[in-house]
């Protein structure tokens, strides 16, 4: 979803920072490790992101989300281009790239820092004083049970579209064969064939910024 504006994607060319991969450095064990090296990496990506828009396929969506109550957005990305957007009823089952949270697990609710750079490195909790970690779930994480249940309950619609996404991380990865068995009609847009890509209804092969704006004006206008 994000590509088209610029951000890297974890499995994709760009997917590599330095000789690292994302595996090696979204994890409880690698920040417990070397928090600096993590902090450094997060850093990097926030530059990244601070310098990067909403396309046309985030304007799509968020345009759909403000015509209708009944249109939710799930998203696995954590760069919050569909806030930028405008999208309404988001649910961001990986959190958000700019908020963090104490890594000892003080009490302190989670908190939105969008300052580039942050002023230490590693980041600080700003209630304990204590290693502050990125406000996301890493692999080996669990979702957040209210942003689960927000996601499988938009599962109960008439069509399911899946947007950009490499179809193998779980439990995201099995929400569009949820919602196909409760009859929805399930789409696929990507750049190219996935795991899901034989089993939706049907898959379009092809960029989101293009084949969305596309759909959009073929669809008819609310009202």
């Amino acid at each position: 979803m994000s590509a088209a504006s610029g951000i890297p994607t974890f499995r994709g060319a760009g997917g590599l920072w330095r000789s690292f991969r994302a595996e090696d450095l979204a994890t409880p064990e690698a920040f417990a490790r070397d928090p600096a090296l993590v902090w450094e990496w997060y850093e990097w990506r926030r530059a990244r992101i601070a310098e990067c828009t909403p396309n046309a396929a985030h304007d799509v969506l968020a345009q759909w989300t403000r015509e209708s109550t009944r249109f939710t957005v799930i998203t696995q990305n954590v760069d919050d281009l569909h806030l930028r957007a405008g999208t309404e009823r988001l649910v961001r089952l990986h959190g958000s790239i700019w908020e963090l949270s104490c890594w000892d697990r003080c009490g302190a609710r989670p908190w939105r820092d969008e300052r580039v750079p942050l002023p230490n490195r590693p980041a600080t909790c700003q209630s304990c004083g204590s290693l502050a970690r990125p406000a996301v779930v890493w692999f080996g994480e669990s979702l957040s049970s209210a942003d689960m249940n927000a996601a499988v309950a938009a599962c109960s619609c008439d069509v399911f579209i899946a947007v950009g996404t490499s179809a193998v991380v779980y439990p995201a990865a099995g929400l569009v064969q949820q919602a196909k068995a409760r009859g929805a009609f399930t789409v696929e847009i990507n750049v190219e064939a996935t795991a899901a890509s034989a089993a939706v209804d049907l898959a379009i092969t092809g960029g989101a910024e293009i084949v969305l704006p596309q759909l959009a004006a073929r669809l008819p206008r609310p009202g």
